[in-house]
C-alpha cells in the first residue's frame, strides 16, 4: 500500500497533495547543509622562500588523517604580502569559496599579534590577515610542531629510509628534524590515545666537533668573533655555505660558490671542496641526530625536507650513519632506532591541517589565534 497523500490546509477534501520533485543536486545541497556541515579550511605553510597553500578537510575511510583536496606552491618574492598569495589561492579555486577558516605554520613566534621571523620577505600581523580576508578564524603553529604532527600522517611511500638495518620502530617519541634556514626540530610523544609535540631549539645548542678538521673548523669560525657557535651555523643551509667558506679558508682556495645549490652542484663535478663541505654535513647532521635521540629516547626519526632531499645521494656515501651511532654506550640503543627522510611537498600544510583538527576544531583551544 502507497503513502498516503495528506491535503494542505485549505485544499477541498479528497484532493491528493501534489508531490514536489526537487532536482537532485538541491536536495543534496539541502541535506548537506542540514546534516553534514563544512568542514573543510585553509593550511598553509609560509617559509622564507616558498608558501604552500591546501584546502583541506578531516580524512574520511580509506583516506589519511588530513585529505588535502587542492595545493599549490607560492614564491614569496613575487607577492607583496602572505594575505595577496591566500586570496590568490581562493580565487583561483571555486571549491574555496565560502572558507573562512585558516591554519598557519610558519616558523618563529607571535609577539604581539605580528610573528617574529626574520626570514619572512614581509611583515604579517595575524589581525590584519584576518581582516583582509575576512576570516572567521586564524590560528597559528609553529612550523615543527606542524612538522612533528605530520609525521604521523605520513605515508612509508612518501619517506626514504636512511637506516638500511632497522624499519621498524618501537612505540614511544618520535623526533622530526630539519636543517632548513635554520635547524628546526621537535618531539612528538604518545598521550592518553592522542599526541603531544614539544618544540625545541635545537639549532641553537653549541655545535661538537668529532674530529680535528672539524675542530679547525670551530676555530676558524671563532676567530671571526663567534664566541658560540650553534649547530644550525654549521647544520643548514648557510651551515653548508659556512662549512665550505672553512674549507676553502683552511686549504688556502677562493670561495667562489655562494649558496648551497651551487656548492651541492660542484660536489657532485667533483670540486674537492665543495664535496669535503658536504660530506662534512652529512656527517655532522647524523651526529647531531644521535644526540638528539640521546636526549629525546626517540624511538623513531623523521627528517622533513629543508635541504637534506638535495643531499640524499651523498648520504650513502658519507658517515652519516657512523655519527649517528658513535655515541658510547648508547650505540647499542641507536642501532635500533630507524631514520627517514620525508620527501612530500604538502608536509607542512598536513602538519598545519593536523594540529587543527586535533587541537583546535575538537576542543576550541589554540597555541595562536587572531
Amino acid at each position: 500500500m502507497g503513502s498516503p497523500h495528506l491535503a494542505k490546509p485549505g485544499q477541498p477534501p479528497g484532493q491528493r497533495a501534489r508531490r514536489v520533485r526537487l532536482p537532485v543536486a538541491e536536495v543534496s545541497a539541502v541535506v548537506h547543509s542540514i546534516v553534514r556541515p563544512d568542514k573543510r579550511f585553509i593550511a598553509a605553510d609560509v617559509g622564507g622562500t616558498h608558501t604552500r597553500v591546501g584546502l583541506v578537510r578531516a580524512g574520511g575511510p580509506g583516506e589519511g588523517a588530513v585529505a588535502v583536496l587542492a595545493h599549490r606552491k607560492y614564491v614569496c618574492a613575487d607577492y607583496p604580502s602572505l594575505a595577496a598569495i591566500l586570496a590568490d589561492f581562493i580565487a583561483s579555486n571555486s571549491i574555496c569559496a565560502g572558507i573562512e577558516r585558516v591554519a598557519i605554520a610558519c616558523a618563529g613566534v607571535v609577539l604581539d599579534d605580528v610573528v617574529v621571523n626574520s626570514n619572512l620577505p614581509w611583515r604579517i600581523s595575524l589581525s590584519q590577515l584576518r581582516r583582509e580576508l575576512a576570516l572567521s578564524e586564524l590560528q597559528f603553529i609553529n612550523d615543527f610542531q606542524a612538522a612533528a604532527h605530520a609525521a604521523q600522517c605520513m605515508d612509508p611511500r612518501d619517506s626514504m629510509l636512511l637506516t638500511p638495518d632497522v624499519s621498524e620502530a618501537a612505540p614511544g617519541p618520535v623526533l622530526v628534524v630539519g636543517p632548513g634556514t635554520g635547524l628546526g626540530a621537535a618531539i612528538r610523544i604518545p598521550h592518553r590515545g592522542g599526541t603531544v609535540v614539544l618544540p625545541t631549539e635545537a639549532g641553537h645548542t653549541a655545535f661538537a666537533p668529532g674530529n680535528e678538521r672539524e675542530v679547525a673548523i670551530l676555530r676558524w669560525l671563532q676567530q671571526r668573533g663567534a664566541t658560540h657557535v650553534p649547530t644550525e651555523h654549521l647544520v643548514s643551509g648557510p651551515g653548508l655555505v659556512n662549512l665550505y667558506d672553512a674549507i676553502c679558508a683552511l686549504d688556502g682556495i677562493w670561495p667562489a660558490l655562494r649558496a648551497p645549490a651551487a656548492i651541492t652542484q660542484a660536489a657532485r663535478r667533483g670540486d674537492a671542496a665543495a664535496n669535503e663541505a658536504v660530506l662534512t654535513f652529512c656527517a655532522l647532521l647524523g651526529s647531531v641526530i644521535g644526540d638528539l635521540i640521546s636526549v629525546s629516547s626517540a624511538k623513531a626519526v623523521f627528517i622533513a625536507g629543508g635541504i637534506v632531499p638535495q643531499l640524499k645521494d651523498f648520504l650513502p656515501h658519507s658517515a652519516f650513519n657512523a655519527r649517528l651511532l658513535d655515541k658510547g654506550a648508547m650505540r647499542a640503543v641507536l642501532e635500533r632506532v630507524p631514520v627517514r627522510l620525508i620527501e612530500n611537498d604538502q608536509l607542512g600544510v598536513i602538519g598545519a591541517a593536523n594540529w587543527y583538527l586535533e587541537h583546535v576544531s575538537e576542543n576550541g583551544v589554540s597555541e595562536q589565534s587572531a
